[in-house]
């Protein structure tokens, strides 16, 4: 059964909560309805409210894009920004028992799509209150360890956000699991951190690993130049030597796939004077023989790799001539350039990594372009998954 904030605010006052503290407990529990989960989640509850009868739920449930409809097998989301190795997943069958996720606006763009509001801060989180799973999927930040010991392994990675992935698998031995980072993370700190990582994994924690790959979203039906570390690890031996990374899917895709049919509004298209001061920093850049991030794509082109800050919206810029009105809707020192250039739309960020148009935006562009930014290719996440399941 899907929550919506009505059942939460009633269930928090038939709790006795009186801030929003408890309310992803109360969420996870609604959504558990039904569930093996309904009795983890109301144990919970019962602790902390300290009522031995937990009050009825609303018969009306609002409807969400993305409700788990199967269980062949269930996962946890952790760093789940929002929720595309959640959607991956649950293509396949899943159904997602636990997420965590700390920025609240991503919280909101996740409970908005899933009907479930995610877990905060993961060090805050105790094993206790996470149930039993099947596959453990994050997509954890890259930080470099202490290394203080000499093994360089499980305690050498406290106070990093690794450190908690892995004291979850430790208590809760999934059988499986699917981590994704950045490319960097190979070399990172002259290879130490994924060394680290590596050995506690397998020595410290007992799991069986493959070497990592870097997969590439363009070779899984997006069109976008973005690679990725994938890790996964398996409780069992023999399903570690059944597993196979996927093929590529054959066929690449062109930045026209993604692109808008009807004209979008006059605040993506660039002002005259800010085009004009990218084309002369290029030019300024390719003197001195540097690279500079402003880039407008061909049709025919797959996107650079999409990302937060910097050059980010400027290095997939497009032509697009549709827009006829072009009075400017936001504050802009010129007027709006005649050549038809302009970013791409959140929307089409979303497409770049594999959402389906159905998926919600309910945050502003800013923190749209944000959260797909750090998300994940779903597309390769769902590949991948799909040989993990195969090989348990």
């Amino acid at each position: 059964m899907p929550i919506q904030r009505e059942e939460i605010q009633r269930l928090r006052e038939a709790f006795g909560f009186d801030s929003d503290s408890n309310d992803a407990v109360i969420s996870h529990w609604v959504h558990a309805a039904g569930q093996p989960e309904e009795a983890h989640y109301g144990k919970i509850l019962r602790a902390l409210s300290g009522q031995k009868k937990l009050p009825k739920l609303s018969s009306a449930g609002k409807k969400f894009p993305f409700e788990a409809k199967g269980r062949k097998f269930t996962f946890i989301d952790l760093f789940a920004g929002i929720g595309g190795m959640r959607i991956a997943f649950q293509n396949l069958g899943g159904r997602c028992v636990f997420s965590s996720e700390w920025d609240r606006f991503a919280q909101t763009t996740y409970s908005t799509n899933f009907g479930e509001l995610p877990f905060g801060d993961i060090t805050q989180i105790s094993t206790s209150d996470i149930p039993s799973h099947d596959v453990l999927v994050a997509g954890f930040p890259c930080q470099a360890f202490s290394i203080a010991g000499k093994r360089g392994g499980f305690e050498d990675t406290r106070g990093t956000l690794f450190f908690d992935v892995a004291r979850i698998i430790k208590d809760k031995k999934p059988k499986a699991f699917l981590l994704e980072n950045v490319k960097g993370l190979m070399n990172h700190d002259g290879g130490r951190t994924i060394d680290t990582i590596l050995r506690t994994l397998r020595e410290d924690l007992g799991y069986f690993v493959p070497d990592p790959r870097i997969m590439n979203a363009k070779h899984f039906g997006v069109p976008q130049n973005r690679e990725r570390v994938f890790i996964v690890g398996f409780k069992s031996k023999a399903a570690a030597d059944r597993f196979q990374y996927p093929n590529k899917s054959g066929k690449e895709h062109s930045i026209s796939e993604i692109l808008e049919t009807k004209a979008v509004g006059a605040k993506y298209y660039l002002s005259d004077r800010y085009l004009q001061t990218l084309i002369d920093h290029k030019e300024r850049h390719a003197t001195k023989g540097n690279g500079f991030g402003y880039n407008i794509l061909k049709n025919s082109d797959v996107a650079n790799a999409i990302v937060v800050g910097g050059m980010g919206r400027e290095r997939n810029l497009v032509v697009d001539k549709k827009q006829k009105n072009l009075i400017p809707t936001t504050k802009i020192q010129g007027s709006v350039n005649t050549q038809g250039i302009r970013r791409l739309t959140p929307r089409e960020w979303a497409r770049l990594q594999g959402f389906p148009d159905n998926y919600l935006i309910p945050v502003s562009d800013a923190q749209a372009y944000k959260q797909f930014g750090n998300s994940v290719a779903v597309p390769a996440i769902g590949a991948t998954a799909k040989q993990l399941l195969k090989a348990l």
